[in-house]
């Protein structure tokens, strides 16, 4: 499974105009995101202007930033150098999250052993990934920080649970002392589990980044459920579609938003009823043209289905 390869190497000419980008149209200061307003996740390394030109071409306000590429970069320069996109193209950053470093396995063989802040091999320096991109965060405005804790033991017995709950609790209370709160991206967890976590890390700026296919791919719950367990937590999500893994070993498939088991009108409809006071973030885990294509068709299915949510 490929993870965040988004809007990474496609052609600036794959991309039609929707939206006049450049300096006549920028912001004078970041606006607030309407709750359930869609935005599109990028991961702006290598040119970050043409990525966040890309989520103005395409229609979005907002996006959120996959950072992986940066640790151990986010210097000044390169906050001033975001700060000064996101005006330009009149867009708010949502959130940021990195996964690193170190290797990652997305899969069930090795994933328990290499993914988020359960394994103590890796433990203090993801930690630390967190601190740098928290740090970065609060100097780009942006008041979100999220990562995929990884598969955090259902037995709260099981030795790694306290280490990593207590790691939870150093990068919230960080996040804390910036003014930001710290999200765990659902996946490699049941939702019963990430709740219990959340509840033992006891920080109030503790939240959920509520994926919506990841839940299906690592075979954990279905999202609409998983919302009854975690709904008062959630702050962040990401719209996502994909199938129940059908080889033990391997995650299930993502695939396009409405070819999924995902029911968006549903999830959405939970969110709405809930409050939700945050945007519904595009994730499409492909590249190329085919991916800007995709994220087109995708805007447009879930904007059919929310201009038509019962009151």
């Amino acid at each position: 499974m490929k993870r965040r390869t988004f809007l990474g190497i496609a052609s600036a000419a794959a991309v039609s105009h929707v939206l006049s980008p450049g300096p006549a149209h920028a912001a004078a200061q970041a606006r607030t995101p309407r709750p359930m307003e869609l935005g599109l996740l990028i991961v702006p390394f290598g040119a970050p202007e043409e990525h966040f030109r890309r989520v103005q071409e395409l229609g979005f306000r907002n996006c959120f930033l996959s950072l992986d590429g940066y640790i151990d970069g986010f210097t000044p320069e390169l906050a001033r150098q975001f700060r000064d996109l996101l005006q330009t193209y009149s867009l708010t950053a949502t959130t940021v999250e990195v996964v690193g470093p170190g290797t990652r396995e997305w899969n069930f063989t090795r994933g328990p052993a290499t993914i988020g802040l359960v394994p103590p091999a890796t433990r203090k320096a993801r930690a630390d990934a967190l601190y740098q991109a928290s740090d970065f965060a609060k100097q780009i405005g942006t008041s979100q920080v999220q990562t995929h804790c990884g598969f955090i033991p259902e037995d709260p017995a099981d030795p790694l649970y306290a280490g990593s709950v207590e790691a939870i609790r150093d990068v919230a209370r960080h996040c804390q002392a910036n003014g930001q709160e710290f999200l765990m991206e659902t996946g490699q967890e049941t939702p019963t589990t990430m709740a219990r976590a959340i509840r033992d890390v006891a920080m109030p700026n503790v939240g959920v980044g509520l994926d919506t296919a990841n839940l299906i791919l690592y075979g954990k719950a279905n999202p609409v459920d998983a919302i009854d367990i975690l709904g008062p937590h959630i702050r962040s999500v990401h719209a996502k579609d994909g199938r129940w893994p059908t080889n033990p070993n391997e995650l299930g498939q993502e695939v396009l938003i409405g070819q999924g088991l995902v029911d968006f009108r549903a999830v959405l409809t939970k969110l709405q009823h809930l409050h939700y006071p945050g945007v519904i973030t595009i994730e499409r885990e492909t590249n190329g043209p085919q991916q800007i294509a995709d994220v087109r068709e995708e805007k447009a299915y879930l904007e059919r289905i929310l201009a038509n949510l019962p009151g």
